[in-house]
């Protein structure tokens, strides 16, 4: 019985190979179900992502099922056991509960602390139960993976921090302006990293927005999308003087936006603090312009420069959050020690409780009228005696210490316990 992980990720396969492996759609649940259909796996649980593929299981021999497992990936998507080997990683036991937990907790991800691998895992762990595919080795597994992603999420600053550029955006609007709610938003051209700081900004309180493109038609369609309204683009700039927040990227090939021009927005809006976050590259934004008092201006390598610095911290805080999964770890092994030795816990018990009821019938049969108060106080010293004599050892066995077979051995052949019997149970 021992945890088994088999998959691939973004650090040993390229996407168009993960692509392959992918279980998409109604793939997963087939999937799935093939998979807990091999003979030497006990329990399955399939993660599919965009960064990875993985396969957990409860085995028994390890070789056979790699083998088992590769056979089915191959048949299941048609592609040749041969390309496996270099794409597929293995871990079993100690390691393979340190790749989970790791996983859980963001470790592994492409972007440390990212929030989204945790949900995703518990989506298919939530399907492997409701599809009756895991059982208590996996179930325990699971659960102490998510109980301990929340646990470093909680006493690490893994998670904090901005490390894209739009979410840097958006933590240095509000390092300037606390209220976003209360502040005017435009964006200013249509690039995919401006659009996506904009939603982060929407999503984080930004209620009046404006779009402004060289094509009026695009400004309205994202206008639209934003619950805003279109400006047209010669008239932005008296429109700076009620914003407080401007994302600029139109790919021109010269600045939009010139010192002397904002000098004349800043007057009007009677120097009330403005950000500006210019994405274009080439500039778009005259640099000059961060000279002037109350103005903000951020460009494509201060935002990078920012991502860096925080992605820097998230590394610290993840060598406290590894700390955490070693003693976790250990933690989990413990358990999973002491679940060999319940076999020989249930016969100890079972051979005690046996013994027990042999020696009340050969008393009660030897004392005539004895009334039933005191059969009960006879039937509780009894049990009382039992449960004193086998406490120590089932505290040894279920101790999970390392010489625990041998105990086990010891223990069975010390009580008379048939050690044939527990082994066909």
């Amino acid at each position: 019985m021992k945890v088994f992980v088999i998959g691939l990720n973004h650090k040993t396969a390229d996407v168009d190979v993960r692509e392959k492996f992918a279980f998409n759609g109604p793939k997963l649940e087939e999937g799935l179900a093939a998979f807990k259909e091999i003979p030497e796996v006990q329990e399955a649980v399939i993660l599919s992502t965009c960064n990875r593929v993985e396969l957990y299981a409860n085995v028994r021999d390890v070789d056979k099922a790699a083998e088992s497992i590769k056979a089915f990936l191959s048949a299941f998507h048609n592609i040749d056991r041969r390309s496996l080997d270099n794409a597929l990683y293995i871990y079993d036991d100690i390691n393979a509960v340190r790749h989970v937990f790791r996983v859980a907790s963001s470790l592994d991800s492409m972007i440390i602390g990212e929030p989204q691998i945790l949900g995703q895992l518990k989506d298919a762990f939530e399907l492997a139960l409701e599809k009756k595919a895991t059982g208590f080795l996996l179930n325990k597994l699971l659960k102490k993976a998510i109980s301990v992603a929340k646990r470093i999420r909680t006493e690490t600053k893994i998670a904090e921090n901005a490390v894209s550029i739009s979410f840097a955006a958006v933590e240095l609007a509000k390092k300037i302006f606390t209220d976003l709610s209360k502040r005017t938003f435009m964006l200013l051209g249509a690039g995919e990293m401006a659009e996506l700081a904009a939603k982060h900004l929407i999503s984080n309180g930004v209620k009046e927005v404006m779009v402004s493109n060289r094509t009026y038609e695009r400004a309205s369609e994202l206008a639209k999308e934003f619950g805003g309204r279109p400006v047209r683009f010669e008239e932005f700039i008296q429109e700076m003087i009620r914003t407080d927040i401007l994302i600029c990227s139109t790919g021109a090939p010269t600045y939009v936006l010139t010192k002397n021009e904002m000098q004349k927005v800043m007057k009007d809006r009677k120097q009330k603090q403005v950000f500006i976050i210019d994405i274009s590259v080439p500039r778009n934004i005259e640099p000059g312009i961060n000279d002037l008092d109350n103005v903000y201006l951020y460009n494509i390598d201060d935002l990078q420069g920012v991502v860096d610095a925080n992605l820097f911290e998230r590394q610290k805080e993840a060598e406290n959050a590894e700390k955490i999964i070693e003693e976790e770890i250990s933690a989990f092994l413990r358990w999973q020690a002491s679940l060999d030795s319940v076999p020989t816990i249930k016969a100890l018990r079972e051979k005690a409780e046996e013994i027990k009821k042999e020696e009340i019938e050969k008393l009660l049969n030897r004392i005539s009228g004895i009334g039933e108060k005191d059969k009960e106080a006879i039937e509780y010293m009894a049990t009382a005696i039992v449960n004193k004599l086998i406490h120590p050892p089932t505290v040894a066995l279920k101790d999970g210490s390392e010489d625990k077979d041998s105990m086990v051995a010891i223990i069975r052949k010390l009580y008379g316990i048939d050690s044939e019997k527990i082994e066909e149970k």
